[in-house]
């Protein structure tokens, strides 16, 4: 898995929450035919277009229609930015909002742009108040 927008230093941030077994159980729940194609490919038109201009590429298939290699798009949260998030193209960005005075969260989302299927990858917090 990319790891370049795990922060500068590219060390898992402290508080890091991954999400890879709520994933897992809901791959299988679609394999077995439990839950339906509709039900996990659903992204909003604004996540697609983050992951078609903005995301960054992996190596991993998308684990619904296994035809294009999921991408990651990361949305910072916190005080001083919009309330819908700042979506960070870089590990660059993402190290010049950890130097704020304020803690902000970081959420990571994986995401087929070819069929919209999408889930949090990971959580974790960034900012100087954080730093451990």
């Amino acid at each position: 898995m990319p790891q370049t927008l795990l922060g500068a230093t590219g060390a898992p941030p402290t508080g890091q929450v991954d999400f890879r077994l709520a994933r897992n159980a809901l791959v299988s729940e679609f394999r077995k035919g439990r839950v339906s194609r509709d039900e996990v490919c659903y992204a909003h038109p604004e996540l697609m277009r983050a992951a078609r201009n903005v995301g960054e590429t992996t190596d991993e298939p998308c684990p619904i229609c296994e035809q294009v290699e999921v991408v990651l798009v990361s949305y910072v949260f916190g005080p001083g930015l919009p309330a819908s998030g700042q979506c960070v193209t870089s590990s660059d960005e993402l190290g010049r909002l950890s130097r704020r005075a304020r803690e902000l969260a970081c959420y990571v989302v994986e995401v087929c742009p070819e069929c919209a299927w999408n889930h949090l990858a990971r959580t974790f917090p960034v900012g100087r108040r954080h730093r451990g």
